[in-house]
């Protein structure tokens, strides 16, 4: 295996077909990680709140799901960041995902493309 120079670490929900491709991906390719699950390890507000200063909370916000779908229309109309922070710490699956962190420096979503840039 490969390990790449920085601690590599892969956030997500395990049962999430994204992230099972991401995490195929590393293996694949021999990237040495580790994968914190986000419904079993957890999420503290402070590296939520990182994230969301180096990524923008728009884009760790997951409006695709069902966890979205489901809250009632006045939690999702009018959001701002510190109510969108608390109702992705209620529900870790409001979080795009996955989320990659090499180095102190994060990536959200997968693409095969964006992979192979990051670990050449």
């Amino acid at each position: 295996m490969w390990v790449y120079p920085y601690m590599v670490t892969l956030y997500g929900i395990k049962n999430c077909d994204t992230v099972r491709k991401a995490r195929r991906w590393l293996a694949d390719h021999a990237i040495d990680y580790r994968f914190h699950d986000l419904r079993a390890d957890g999420l503290s507000r402070s590296q939520l709140s990182a994230w969301a200063t180096d990524l923008g909370w728009e884009a760790l916000l997951n409006r695709r799901g069902t966890t979205w779908r489901q809250l009632p229309a006045r939690q999702r109309d009018g959001l701002d960041r510190a109510t969108a922070l608390d109702l992705m710490l209620k529900h870790p699956t409001l979080i795009r995902r996955p989320v990659l962190e090499i180095d102190k420096r994060h990536y959200v979503g997968f693409k095969d493309d964006q992979y192979a840039q990051l670990f050449p």
